[in-house]
């Protein structure tokens, strides 16, 4: 696996977490690198793109304020701190590149993913 996440888990609504993305196939050195998130019965959500080029990086209009990525090119890893948590941000969270460089991405290459549930 390419992109492998983790760090999810069972929060209560108002609570943190923190996401892990390790990038074993050098995309953050190379692509645009984003966020996703489905929820069960949904279509996947993009949440985040990071710009390789300069590290800018748009959010969701759902998570912004809340959500705050950053990347460790050393560790090859792409995180996610997710705060003030609320029941309607549960879902699978998985990180996915296109072999792109402008944002929003495609979820062409992705991971399998975390699961994040948040109790109300």
């Amino acid at each position: 696996v390419q992109l492998q996440a983790s760090g999810g888990g069972l929060v209560q609504s108002g609570g943190s977490l923190r996401l892990s993305c390790v990038d074993s196939g050098l995309f953050l050195d190379y692509y645009n690198i984003g966020w996703f998130r489905q929820a069960a019965g949904k279509d996947p959500e993009g949440v985040s793109c990071v710009t390789v080029s300069d590290g800018d990086t748009t959010y969701a209009d759902s998570v912004k304020g809340r959500f705050a990525v950053s990347r460790d090119r050393d560790k090859k890893t792409l995180y996610l701190q997710l705060n003030s948590l609320r029941p309607e941000d549960s879902g699978l969270y998985y990180c996915a590149t296109d072999y792109g460089r402008t944002c929003p991405l495609v979820p062409f290459v992705k991971g399998q993913g975390t699961q994040v549930t948040v109790s109300s």
